[in-house]
């Protein structure tokens, strides 16, 4: 796996902690640069403090791309998408991953660790660390957002 991104953060709530712990690691090992934002352990904690970690990160441009980890990779991407400039997708499978960046320049990868396999998510994550923006007619519209 070849990054695109240099800069890459991470956080979870509580039941993405074991993903979170896998893909840093999975990370780390391709020598990508990776700042975990949290949590350090498996005890419950409320996945927006987390999200809006990684968006400010990413906003102010400490990281060029962020992870976000819960059980389904909706709630982060919810919370994540209410800061101005973030793009959060939940990504579940090979093409929405590719589109999420292709179309709609995403910086943020959403992914849910009760719905998506270890495997998959590796999968899924490679693939949007991959993938640049193809701008054009899609710069315009992401630029609405």
């Amino acid at each position: 796996m070849k990054s695109i991104f240099k800069k890459i953060c991470i956080a979870s709530d509580h039941a993405g902690f074991q993903l979170k712990e896998l893909v840093k690691n999975y990370l780390i090992s391709k020598n990508v640069s990776v700042i975990d934002l949290g949590p350090s352990n498996e005890n419950s904690v409320d996945y927006p403090d987390f999200a809006k970690k990684v968006s400010r990160r990413v906003k102010s441009k400490k990281s060029d791309l962020g992870i976000l980890v819960c059980g389904s990779g909706t709630g982060m991407a919810i919370s994540a998408n209410k800061i101005k400039g973030i793009r959060a997708a939940v990504c579940y499978n090979l093409k929405s991953t590719r589109l999420s960046r292709l179309h709609n320049d995403a910086n943020i990868i959403a992914l849910g660790s009760r719905l998506t396999s270890k495997k998959m998510s590796l999968k899924l994550l490679s693939t949007f660390v991959q993938t640049k923006f193809e701008g054009g007619r899609h710069l315009r519209r992401v630029k609405k957002i």
